[in-house]
Parts: structure tokens; sequence; C-alpha cells
């Protein structure tokens, strides 16, 4: 059995789920809604403070959404109860963020600036302290959009292997390559 699927998930006080016939999960909480199709051979078992997972047979594919479909339920729960926050930060000289509202303007070091909107479910806030990286901080309650989004703002200027210039992850360690100056020696 899946060692991810078989284990129960415990309900937070003020989050309430349901199951359609159709296994449409619906999760709410004080920070939102979240909904989520589940495929028809996972069964959701809804007991007091606990939600458990069962699947009908043990052929490959329905251990692997066993695993699947649990990990993705425990995620709207605990998005719709606390919430998901991501911080990247940008570094290299001159490398700066500005958000205004849903719209995220990025100056990167190319020849013009970038604008992305995002979606109405993501929060962004920008922090430019003197002396340290620019940062981004996104919200939001749905983890799979926060993870998309924050991975399409790295993709705009990743960190490259010589200087670590670039958009990174807080906390994030770039291997460092030595360069040619090291190569002739």
């Amino acid at each position: 059995m899946s060692r991810i699927g078989k284990l129960p998930i415990a309900l937070p006080e003020g989050v309430k789920i349901s199951v359609s016939e159709t296994n449409l999960v619906t999760v709410t909480g004080k920070l939102g809604t979240l909904v989520q199709q589940v495929d028809p051979k996972i069964t959701l078992k809804i007991e007091t403070g606990l939600v458990t997972m069962e699947r009908h047979t043990e052929q490959q594919d329905d251990r692997a959404k066993h695993g699947l479909y649990r990990s993705l339920v425990f995620n709207m729960i605990k998005g719709v109860s606390e919430g998901f926050t991501t911080v990247q930060e940008l570094v290299g000289v001159g490398y700066k963020a500005t958000g205004n509202g849903q719209t995220l303007e990025l100056a990167l070091g190319y020849s013009h600036n970038i604008l992305m909107e995002l979606p109405e479910e993501i929060k962004v806030e920008t922090t430019a302290v003197k002396g340290k990286n620019n940062t981004i901080i996104l919200k939001s309650v749905d983890k799979q959009l926060l993870g998309q989004v924050a991975a399409k703002i790295r993709s705009f200027r990743r960190p490259e292997p010589y200087k670590g210039k670039g958009v990174r992850f807080l906390g994030e360690e770039i291997k460092k390559k030595a360069g040619k100056s090291a190569a002739g020696q």
C-alpha cells in the first residue's frame, strides 16, 4: 500500500470538506475555497476530524494516484487554513521588482522591463532594503499555482553559475564554477 496514500489527513478547526457524486472535492476554510477533481478509482472517507483515501485495485496506475490525490487534498486543506508563501531574491546590480496590484514589474538587466500579470489568487509584495537583495514575496492558498508562478518568474533570469546573478529562491545554494582564468593555471 502507498506509504503516502494510507496516511490520514487531520482536519484543522474551521475547515470543511465535501465530496460530490462525481468525486469533486471542495475544501473551504478561513482563507478561501479550493476545488479538485479526484479520480473515480480513489474513494475519500470523511470521518470526524480525519480524511482517509482508499483505492479499489492494486494496479500500478491506481497505486500512483493514491499518493498523488492524498498529497493534493492535504495541500488544499493546508492552503485554506494556513496558506503558502514563496520568497525569491533578485541577485545582481540593478535588478529590482515592483508590485502594483496584480502586476509585477521586473528589471532584470534586459533592455526593457518585464511586466507580468499575476492571477487573482496570488498576492505579491516586494521589498527593497539598501545593502540587501530585493525580494519578491508571493502568497496564495493554491500551492500548485504558486509554484507555477514562482517558476515562471525564475525563468525570466535563471541564476548563472559564474557570478550567481539572477532570480533565485531564498536560501537556494548555487554551485559556482571557477571560470576560464582558473583553467590555465
